[in-house]
């Protein structure tokens, strides 16, 4: 069995979708933000503000290693999960990997204002710098969904319809009931 995993940058709206899309197939849900917070006790803020970037993605890999093992959830990633080869390959090995895109503007319009994001206290330039060498391994997505215009329910019913035409696809027919 299956899981699926969300992948893309911070902002395209993976925690959300991942909430509705994981409901509507009756899975289980795991933020591997939310899950890293609860095993620190800390926020992820706090993780890079006291420890830095390299503590945090040492336990996102401790985190991916755990989830990629289970059956039946939806695994919403943060944005740099997937630059490790060592995460895409253990997250692909178990799951069907759906990409997220959405425009910059689109991105910091949405979060643009927040201070929960370590990686987007800069200046523009450097997001969009970020946002744009991330595209390359978000494009290794089975499949994308463009979420800069749409809501979460179009955006789950397109990874919806696009399993239910998965024929080769064993868990797929829970999409299609």
């Amino acid at each position: 069995m299956q899981n699926i995993v969300l992948i893309g940058f911070m902002g395209t709206g993976k925690s959300t979708v991942g909430r509705r899309l994981a409901q509507s197939l009756a899975w289980n849900f795991f933020d591997t933000d939310y899950v890293i917070e609860d095993v620190t006790n800390l926020s992820v803020t706090e993780i890079f503000r006291r420890h830095g970037e390299t503590r945090f993605r040492s336990e996102e890999r401790i985190v991916v290693k755990r989830l990629s093992q289970q059956e039946r959830i939806v695994i919403a990633t943060g944005g740099g999960t997937v630059l490790n080869p060592l995460n895409w390959e253990a997250l692909a090995k178990n799951g069907i990997m759906i990409g997220l895109h959405a425009s910059i503007e689109a991105i910091l319009s949405r979060i643009g204002h927040k201070h929960n994001r370590p990686l987007l206290k800069g200046p523009r330039e450097e997001i969009e710098k970020l946002w744009s060498e991330r595209q390359k391994y978000y494009a290794k997505a089975d499949f994308t969904v463009d979420t800069s215009q749409k809501n979460i329910d179009e955006v789950v019913n397109e990874i919806l319809a696009w399993l239910g035409r998965m024929d080769n696809c064993e868990f797929c027919r829970v999409a299609k009931d």
